[in-house]
């Protein structure tokens, strides 16, 4: 009787250490996490652009420049960036007097002329 009593004292002595052995081999949300985080420690918010609000309606690119590009907006208006997105500037203020950009398309012969339709 005294050999399961310490047996049994052993095993109750060993239980907490197999636990905690058995719980550190699990991975927990902070050691999946981490290294995603960690990944991501040296990027800062920045705005794009533009820095008016508002949903674009139509996208137009030009064929050999891959920096420069067109969008109408919901609100009316016509963006230009020619530096892939960086920045972008209004080039329709005081033109239109109408409502949403529905299409947008680059003449092929120049990428300065832009037809738009509202």
């Amino acid at each position: 009787m005294t050999r399961r009593l310490v047996a049994s004292l052993c095993a109750f002595a060993l239980l907490p250490i197999l636990a905690s052995s058995a719980r550190s081999s699990t991975p927990t949300v902070e050691t999946v996490a981490r290294p995603v985080a960690d990944q991501l420690a040296g990027m800062r918010y920045r705005s794009i652009g533009p820095f008016r609000g508002g949903r674009a309606t139509a996208v137009a690119g030009v064929a050999g420049n891959d920096r420069l590009f067109y969008f109408g907006a919901t609100g009316g208006g016509v963006w230009r960036t020619d530096d892939a997105g960086q920045s972008w500037r209004n080039i329709s203020d005081k033109y239109f007097r109408t409502g949403s950009v529905g299409a947008i398309a680059v003449a092929p012969s120049d990428p300065n002329v832009v037809y738009v339709g509202m």
